[in-house]
């Protein structure tokens, strides 16, 4: 009777295991751009290549359902040659069945918006300028373009118009348990190379604080990793990608950061959902370039 109880324990322990290793898990990444010499003479370069290639690699071996790149996926969106590594990262996450998908950052339309736009699609063909959402496990996923200094009124206008829709028809879809809306530019950051986007504040923010189901507001362009809360709901700056690492304001200038302690160079987001609750997970890259590690995490639901 002791044996069998003991075989029970260790095979009911081994199921659940199995389930929390098949567990459908989204991961996040924002800012795997190759760092720009422009750069380089303002901010102190750091193994970038290589934190980028180890992102994309431990990607791989998370096996996620998808993953999402908030933009900046190269240093300029024109040039082919800026797509070379990516293209070889991409194409083995492919191989072994995750799906990839991003959204515009200023680096893609950099110098020539309508070539980097171009090249940026035929790496991710599902992309739409208007903004476009893909299911995961129950978890609608928002990404929209934040690039407003390189589109029209009426681009704005259109893309406005269509994130508020969807939201609208997300909280009304029974089959749609939580939303996360990505963007490239941070609506809120401590950052002292760039500033929060009044832009995405103006427009992206208040649809996502009214929405029911939307529960998490994810952006890049600040390479750090930030936490800020508003009107109840999480707004997190993902930028570790592999892009230079920014210096943050001073403290006296800093809005409140609930992660005011973790701060990685690189990092990416880890999220599975557990009924109406989102699990966070931060991995983030250690100093010595060997292996990444469980970080900050985070639960959020309605």
């Amino acid at each position: 009777m002791r044996k069998f109880l003991c075989l029970f324990i260790l095979l009911k322990s081994f199921v659940l295991t199995l389930s929390a290793q098949n567990k459908p898990v989204i991961a996040f990444a924002s800012d795997t751009q190759e760092p720009m010499w422009v750069e380089k003479l303002f901010l102190k370069s750091n193994h970038n290549l290589l934190a980028t290639k180890m992102i994309f690699n431990d990607v791989d071996q998370l096996r996620p359902k998808a993953f999402f790149i908030l933009g900046d996926v190269v240093s300029v969106g024109k040039n082919k040659k800026a797509w070379r590594n990516i293209d070889k990262y991409i194409g083995q996450l492919v191989k072994d069945s995750i799906p990839v998908y991003a959204t515009l950052g200023n680096h893609e339309v950099m110098f020539n918006s309508k070539k980097g736009t171009t090249n940026f699609r035929k790496r991710f063909p599902d992309y739409n300028p208007s903004g476009y959402t893909e299911v995961i496990d129950s978890v609608a996923v928002i990404l929209l373009n934040s690039n407003f200094a390189q589109m029209s009124v009426q681009e704005i206008v259109t893309q406005n118009k269509w994130y508020a829709d969807k939201l609208n028809a997300l909280d009304a879809d029974a089959a749609i348990r939580l939303i996360i809306v990505g963007c490239h530019h941070s609506p809120y950051t401590n950052s002292s190379i760039v500033s929060p986007s009044n832009a995405v504040k103006e427009n992206f923010v208040p649809p996502y604080l009214k929405s029911k189901k939307a529960v998490l507001f994810l952006s890049g362009h600040s390479h750090n990793f930030e936490q800020f809360k508003m009107q109840g709901k999480n707004f997190l700056v993902i930028g570790g990608g592999g892009g230079l690492h920014q210096p943050l304001k001073k403290k006296e200038n800093q809005q409140a950061d609930v992660a005011a302690v973790y701060k990685p160079d690189f990092h990416y987001l880890e999220v599975s959902r557990q009924g109406e609750t989102l699990n966070i997970l931060s991995r983030r890259l250690s100093a010595d370039f060997k292996s990444f590690s469980d970080g900050y995490s985070l639960k959020v639901d309605k």
